[in-house]
């Protein structure tokens, strides 16, 4: 009988990582692809130099270049249990490497908006979906390329 209470401990530990890691996949999935930049804001004033950035996420990678040009590259892990939903960017190349952005993030259909700490890495995630002067915080709003 004592056998069978860490077994079912280690069974349902398991089981909660299955489901965690079932939900970033799916997560994953739904992200998965190329989106274009088509409005942006940081600390509160319209970023028009984003526009046209093109954010691709591959398998747990993401990539964004601009007119072909590598800027950011690295892994990115998304939670959609939280609400509002969080992102985090970790860069392995381009002008961020070794930083990480922290991010919330929308997905309604082929819109993706994310806001994100990118301008001022020691202010934080943001709480919602907005940019003001000083915030450190960059809101893009991306569509699927195609659509």
């Amino acid at each position: 009988m004592r056998l069978r209470v860490p077994m079912a401990v280690i069974a349902v530990s398991l089981a909660a990582g299955l489901t965690s890691a079932a939900a970033d996949t799916e997560d994953a999935r739904r992200l998965q692809g190329v989106w274009i930049a088509v409005s942006a804001e940081r600390n509160g004033r319209a970023a028009d130099d984003l526009k046209g950035h093109r954010l691709t996420f591959q398998g747990d990678r993401f990539t964004i270049r601009s007119n072909g040009k590598l800027l950011y590259q690295g892994t990115f892990r998304a939670d959609p249990a939280k609400k509002p939903a969080t992102i985090d960017f970790k860069h392995t190349r381009g002008q961020a490497l070794g930083k990480g952005w922290l991010g919330i993030f929308l997905l309604e259909g082929d819109v993706l908006k994310i806001c994100d700490n990118a301008d001022d890495l020691a202010r934080g995630r943001p709480a919602a979906f907005a940019t003001e002067p000083g915030s450190g915080q960059v809101l893009i709003t991306f569509k699927r390329e195609g659509s």
